[in-house]
């Protein structure tokens, strides 16, 4: 560590930037852990399917904010990913008036793990992989970008009649 600096071979890194990255993996260690743990005791709520992917869209939409700031990711990628957090929110609101649960599909629960990943990697300066010339940080960007698009599609075509449903 050298003048708020983390060295890793020839890559500074800032270390609000490693602090940052230490707390958001915490962050969404302990979300995958709590919804582990409800599968497995069988503590799984409505209102827990409703609250653990708007945990997930706030923690995730919170940190891409943070690096358009930072100028380490294009806003125009973040804002189709925060849109489609919007749009599948509002689709699950649509659905709970009408006294339905959706619950997030495994693309959709894929789409995060990549979010999550991109951002890791990306408030670690693609560390190691910066070393080998690899990108990572943008090759997991733009693959949760692309998955984030299909995830949002396939969550509408699959619970469209929602949007049609009436009591």
């Amino acid at each position: 560590m050298n003048g708020g600096t983390w060295q890793v071979a020839d890559q500074a890194i800032p270390i609000s930037h490693l602090i940052a990255m230490i707390i958001f993996a915490v962050a969404s260690a302990t979300d995958w852990l709590d919804g582990y743990y409800a599968r497995k005791y069988n503590l799984v709520t409505n209102l827990g399917k409703f609250l653990d992917p708007m945990a997930d869209k706030l923690l995730v939409s919170a940190a891409f904010i943070l690096l358009i700031a930072l100028e380490m990711a294009p806003a125009w990628v973040v804002i189709i990913i925060i849109s489609r957090e919007f749009a599948v929110t509002g689709l699950r609101l649509v659905a709970a008036g009408e006294g339905i649960v959706l619950a997030a599909g495994q693309m959709g629960k894929l789409k995060t793990v990549l979010q999550i990943l991109a951002i890791i990697v990306m408030l670690l300066h693609n560390v190691p992989f910066s070393a080998i010339g690899i990108p990572v940080d943008m090759i997991l960007l733009y693959a949760a970008l692309v998955l984030t698009i299909v995830s949002g599609v396939e969550y509408f075509v699959k619970n469209w009649n929602v949007m049609g449903a009436s009591k």
